[in-house]
């Protein structure tokens, strides 16, 4: 690490720290405040209304919430800074004073917190003009929740234009507070849905034989297609472990003396190949259509393409690394690729980019999972995820 380095380095820990209960208080209006994919108007408004305030120059997305900010002025191209504003549809179970005021939505996958963070980044460059290395970017995205995921609106709207890469952060309570994930190549995976439908006569349960058992296919759809997927993916080359095709929902009738004419499967198809996903719609109606082969059902299958696997550019997770170890106290470590989805993987296949992992555990207490009833951060977090952003701009 050169002295500059470290002298910016020192820089960045003094502003954190004299605004850290600034961003903490920041935050916690955002959680105790939380809002659906779309519909984050409120949020929207307040982070809108703070960089106006410092300066930048604001427009928001045409489907009404999110926005971009840039540092007004300057030529070239840009880096940019992409944080999420959505909640998630669940209750908060937590009995803290910043649990949240809307009952059955709540932050628990931590957006409020990389929210707060791009905040924290840009109210720095408010105040350090002089530090920028050009100009920059901070991109506030609606609906990451809700697929294919509001990115592609900030793409239509024309948000990654001039922009020569782009950087996020995203919770990860399987971490210690303090600790960052950094990994080069494919960090999350591909995220798709299927529902299917199923139909026929009905009947009674006395005879099935004179009918199409609806209820009986379906339980053969949830137990088979997965196998067969799995097994035609192994025999294309692809390891036993390139699919995960689970499912979530199953509802057929409502008598336990009446074969239902209609029965309803969703299911989530997940894979971390970028190869196998191209392919996916087409192998699962495939497995599908082989369950139901001779057993008369009508089927209609609505597959629901959803992000592509988020593949970090290693020269920007080098930028980033360089940033880490500029700030001294932090352990870096590399993560394994996640079987969960984001979209922020459209990003990454416009410019090059890198999603780190951020640690949000506090040590001594009970670890829980993202999306869990009693999801919560050890807020200095906060203060750890603002100072890599503003350092791996600094870099």
């Amino acid at each position: 690490m050169t002295a500059s380095a470290a002298t910016a380095s020192e820089v960045v820990r003094s502003w954190v720290d004299t605004h850290q209960q600034q961003l903490v208080a920041f935050r916690r209006d955002l959680h105790a405040h939380p809002e659906l994919s779309g519909q984050e108007f409120r949020t929207t408004n307040v982070v809108e209304h703070t960089l106006i305030e410092a300066g930048y120059d604001v427009r928001r997305l045409r489907v009404g919430t999110g926005l971009i900010a840039d540092t007004p002025g300057g030529e070239g191209e840009r880096r940019a800074i992409r944080a999420d504003l959505d909640a998630l549809a669940m209750h908060d179970q937590k009995t803290v004073d910043y649990r949240s005021t809307i009952d059955g939505v709540a932050h628990a996958c931590g957006h409020d917190v990389h929210t707060t963070a791009a905040i924290g980044a840009a109210l720095f460059f408010a105040d350090h003009r002089d530090l920028a290395p050009g100009p920059l970017r901070f991109i506030f995205q609606p609906a990451e929740e809700r697929v294919p995921g509001g990115a592609l609106d900030v793409l239509a709207d024309d948000g990654l234009v001039n922009v020569s890469s782009v950087i996020g952060l995203h919770c990860e309570p399987k971490l210690d507070c303090g600790t960052i994930g950094l990994r080069a190549g494919a960090i999350t995976s591909a995220a798709d849905m299927v529902t299917i439908d199923l139909s026929g006569p009905g009947g009674h349960t006395a005879r099935p034989e004179l009918t199409v058992d609806l209820v009986s296919i379906g339980a053969r759809l949830v137990t088979e297609v997965p196998r067969l997927v799995a097994d035609e993916l192994v025999r294309r080359g692809h390891g036993s472990d390139a699919v995960k095709l689970v499912f979530g929902a199953i509802r057929a009738g409502d008598a336990a003396n009446v074969i239902p004419t209609a029965c309803q499967l969703k299911a989530s198809v997940r894979t971390p190949s970028l190869d196998v996903w191209e392919n996916l719609e087409k192998t699962v109606t495939v497995a599908v259509d082989r369950v139901l082969d001779g057993t008369r059902a009508a089927r209609s299958i609505d597959y629901v393409h959803g992000v592509p696997p988020t593949v970090n550019d290693p020269d920007v997770i080098e930028r980033l690394r360089d940033a880490a170890t500029a700030m001294g106290d932090v352990t870096v470590v590399e993560p394994q690729q996640s079987w969960g989805g984001d979209d922020f993987a459209w990003l990454t296949r416009e410019v090059p980019g890198a999603y780190v992992r951020l640690g949000v555990h506090a040590v001594g207490t009970t670890r829980l999972d993202l999306h869990a009833g009693l999801f919560d951060i050890d807020e200095r977090a906060i203060s750890v995820g603002t100072r890599l952003l503003i350092n791996t701009v600094l870099t």
